[in-house]
């Protein structure tokens, strides 16, 4: 396993989190998360940057595909699915579901580019 880069967890955290103001604006959602629950997002940031450091930075290097494979992955089949599952229990609005979803898959896209950008 390589090292795990710290500053791009954090880095990756800040940059999904902030994505959030803009994305809701577009989207007209209700309303956006809170800033301090965006800061649940340094977890999944945490959890992409172990897994990029358990590829290793030759293999990342040769298939840079990898970055956004692996956290588009993350949230089209965990993510998403898991908030799709439990969306049911709230009545949350299908509009109001969408736009979590299509948050959820551009923040973990940019958590990627964040991750290929510091690489």
């Amino acid at each position: 396993m390589g090292p795990i880069n710290w500053v791009a967890i954090g880095v990756a955290a800040i940059v999904a989190g902030l994505l959030a103001f803009p994305w809701y604006g577009l989207m007209r959602a209700a309303r956006s998360p809170s800033p301090v629950r965006l800061l649940a997002l340094v977890f999944p940031a945490w959890m992409i940057g172990h897994n990029f450091a358990r590829v290793g930075a030759e293999t990342l290097a040769a298939k840079p595909w990898l970055y956004w494979m692996m956290s588009g992955g993350f949230a089209l089949f965990i993510a998403i699915p898991a908030g799709a599952a439990l969306y049911g229990r709230h009545g949350i609005a299908a509009r109001e579901a969408a736009a979590d979803a299509g948050y959820l898959f551009a923040a973990f896209m940019a958590m990627g580019t964040v991750f290929w950008a510091m690489a």
